[in-house]
């Protein structure tokens, strides 16, 4: 005898389970695409993603349509008896995890160079797959570029680079409204321009962010037809229906047209179709009744599909969502997780209003702000590259590093001589074996571990992060060349009141902070101003401040002539950029002479003074206990053989010797010795450069009409350090040793009174 309600449980499990059989013989295709969608995202999905269908659910649109046309929202074609199958979308295979991705962008200029940084972010996050990226730059964005991924070297990342102003020939009669300008109409020359052997490139606009793996966006290549060249997402505003205004008489488009922010391109194909010849009788005959593009390239697509609509495959709308005006992309999206790629495709850009933007705007300040360093990650399982040779950069046909999956390394002055590699270019390859083999003696156990380690460093270099004008050529032009990190970016708008001239400063930052100065600068009146300053992001990495790297980096990038080598936290005299000047003139420095013009250092200990704007007020200044020589309570020894006394009276350029620990600030040739960078933190890191300045043979001359004042401010923590730390001043002992080392392996017996003067007795550095 059963227990009691045994029989109506078993009744229940009975119903419960016909319901089911009733449902999987009436329903099979969503257990289907539910076991389908888990076994394409491996189970879990993507980190950093939730796994998710290519077609959002969402409902069908109340647009007519005919049976079997896909609306912009990403709908799928419409079946017999009304059934909506969007809730099961096949999965889409995605390419082999090792296969090679090809990408290609337009990039001109300082701000849209920043804009592909943000760009590549967001692709590496997600990325399973190596990359070839195809950049396609002016000489301004190709340089920052170029100097970006030769220090960021993320592995499994090639990079090309192709000149755009040989392209400009063939797209510079077409009229073209649209601010990006002629580069705006690049793309449709890329068939030709890329190399010939490749046969298929997704193409990206720089204002898009990515929010999933781009090997899924390649996939869709395998649903092309036989005769399909292009794929594109719908154009998700009425722009080419042309009801947005009167009068509005856009190019010609199928439908709604489509957007070119995101395209597939079978560049085999289009050049078995005769694309050049399409694209071009095309806009020629547009342009018999049409003035001008007002979407550059889009417009030009967009007629060619209008005549040949067979070319085209239609893209999921959420790989293209359009945040422009008279956007309709809310249509396209149920919910975050449906995004695949979010283009900014505005004029105002993230001020663009969409009742979703905060959510949109949050996703692309992750990857804005996000530390790069974190993306140099390893493709496990797929085959290392082979060691760093050069990749073609098109048109000019400079070599390019090929990314590593190593540390990044930098110049061991124990290894590679006096100065450091110049700018990193595409025909230099980083010494990383070497280096590496470096790295690899380096004991963790050491006490100046972080010290040596921090030296071999090499940090992501962004040059001119914000537009920058060259000065003109003039041969006696000086720049002002110093570094700084963001608890000093207050002294800025001061310097660039005291120095009407060329600056180049070297920012250590987070990428956080980067944007943080960017703000900083367009909000200030006296730096938005200046476009005479080149500001070059050294990106945070290591414990330790890498001084003399970055003064390297700022060297580096001078272009006058002549620099003045100084530090942030010095103003100079009103009108000493222009004495310097006729100074190098009138010493003729030009014809070869090799000097190191001393400006004397000054300091107040006052927050609030009045600044001299001659030589007699600040002696006034001086001789009233309101202005010291530099450091004269702590470390005499580092300025005075500039000989203050002799200053007073000067008036005319005079001699000084070298002597121990001095470290006046100086203004050399641009092409001068280059800092050591093995000297991080606090101590030596100028004492060092003059050391080399004299056993290189360079006069030291006083000016005596120079001066430099600088200004209060708390300490550094290197500064502390080394001050509450023993072992710290110990690391900076063994790193002099070292120097004084390579000093006499390079410069052998006229070494010798660097290694006597440095065995002198001596107080605090």
């Amino acid at each position: 005898m059963l227990p009691r309600g045994r029989p109506r449980a078993l009744g229940a499990a009975a119903l419960l389970l016909l319901l089911l059989l009733i449902g999987f013989f009436l329903f099979p295709g969503d257990l289907d695409c539910e076991r389908s969608e888990r076994e394409a995202s491996g189970g879990g999905g993507d980190p950093g993603s939730l796994p998710r269908s290519l077609t959002p659910r969402v409902p069908p649109d109340e647009r007519p349509r005919p049976r079997g046309t896909a609306a912009f929202d990403g709908d799928p074609p419409a079946e017999p008896g009304g059934h909506n199958g969007s809730d099961c979308i096949p999965p889409r295979p995605r390419p082999p995890k090792c296969e090679l991705l090809q990408v290609a962008i337009v990039c001109a200029g300082h701000n849209s160079s920043r804009d592909v940084i943000t760009l590549v972010k967001s692709m590496l996050f997600y990325r399973k797959n190596p990359l070839h990226l195809h950049l396609v730059t002016d000489a301004v964005a190709r340089n920052i570029l170029e100097t970006l991924f030769h220090t960021w070297m993320v592995p499994a990342v090639r990079i090309s680079f192709y000149n755009a102003d040989e392209l400009k020939p063939q797209v510079s009669w077409i009229p073209n409204k649209h601010y990006s300008g002629l580069y705006g109409l690049m793309k449709l020359v890329l068939p030709s321009a890329l190399p010939p052997d490749l046969a298929r490139v997704i193409v990206l606009d720089t204002d898009v962010t990515f929010a999933s793996n781009i090997a899924e966006l390649w996939a869709l290549f395998a649903h092309f037809s036989d005769k399909q060249v292009i794929g594109l997402v719908e154009n998700q505003s009425d722009w080419y229906l042309g009801n947005l205004w009167r009068n509005h008489r856009p190019w010609p488009a199928l439908g709604r047209g489509f957007n070119t922010g995101v395209i597939l391109l079978r560049l085999d194909r289009l050049r078995q179709t005769g694309w050049e010849q399409m694209w071009k009788l095309t806009a020629t005959r547009e342009l018999l009744t049409l003035p001008a593009t007002s979407l550059a390239d889009q417009d030009i697509f967009n007629a060619i599909i209008k005549e040949h609509p067979w070319l085209v495959q239609p893209l999921p709308c959420v790989w293209n969502v359009q945040l422009s005006d008279h956007t309709l992309a809310e249509r396209c999206y149920s919910e975050a997780s449906d995004l695949k790629v979010i283009h900014w495709n505005s004029p105002k850009k993230l001020r663009v209003k969409n009742k979703h933007v905060e959510s949109f705007r949050n996703l692309y300040l992750t990857f804005l702000e996000y530390d790069g360093n974190l993306l140099r990650r390893e493709l496990f399982g797929c085959p290392r590259p082979p060691p760093p040779g050069a990749e073609q950069v098109r048109g000019s046909r400079l070599p390019f590093p090929r990314g590593g999956s190593t540390p990044l390394l930098w110049w061991d002055p124990a290894l590679s001589g006096a100065c450091p590699p110049a700018p990193p270019s595409p025909s230099s390859s980083p010494p990383s074996p070497q280096l590496q083999r470096a790295l690899a003696q380096l004991d963790e156990e050491d006490a100046c571990f972080e010290f040596r380690r921090q030296r071999l460093t090499v940090h992501r270099v962004h040059i001119t992060f914000l537009p920058h004008k060259p000065p003109p050529p003039q041969p006696h032009d000086v720049t002002l060349v110093a570094q700084l990190s963001m608890d000093r970016m207050q002294m800025l708008e001061a310097l660039c009141r005291h120095w009407p001239g060329p600056m180049s400063l070297a920012l250590y930052l987070t990428d956080a902070e980067a944007q943080q100065f960017l703000r900083f600068v367009e909000t200030s009146v006296v730096l938005s101003a200046r476009q005479d300053v080149a500001y070059h992001v050294v990106y945070r990495e290591g414990p330790l401040y890498p001084i003399n790297q970055l003064r390297n980096v700022a060297l580096a990038q001078a272009l006058t002539p002549y620099v003045f080598l100084s530090d942030i936290d010095f103003l100079p005299a009103y009108s000493l950029y222009d004495y310097l000047r006729a100074s190098i003139k009138q010493l003729e420095l030009g014809s070869g002479r090799k000097a190191a013009l001393v400006v004397p250092a000054f300091e107040t200990l006052h927050y609030r003074f009045s600044f001299p704007s001659s030589k007699a007020e600040l002696l006034a200044l001086l001789d009233a206990g309101s202005l010291h020589t530099f450091r004269y309570h702590e470390w005499p020894r580092g300025h005075a053989p500039t000989d203050y006394a002799r200053w007073r009276e000067a008036q005319a350029p005079y001699h000084v010797q070298w002597a121990a620990d001095y470290e006046p600030y100086v203004v050399v040739p641009r092409d001068c010795p280059r800092y050591d960078p093995r000297f991080v933190g606090f101590g030596w890191n100028k004492v060092a450069h003059v050391v080399e300045l004299d056993a290189q043979e360079y006069e030291l001359l006083v000016l005596p009409e120079a001066f430099v004042i600088h200004l209060p401010h708390a300490p550094s923590l290197d500064i502390s350090r080394f001050r509450s730390s023993p072992t710290y001043r110990d690391c900076l002992q063994a790193l002099k040793d070292e120097f004084h080392q390579d000093l006499s392996r390079r410069y052998g017996a006229a070494a010798l009174k660097y290694l006597t003067a440095l065995q002198q007795p001596r107080g605090p550095t």
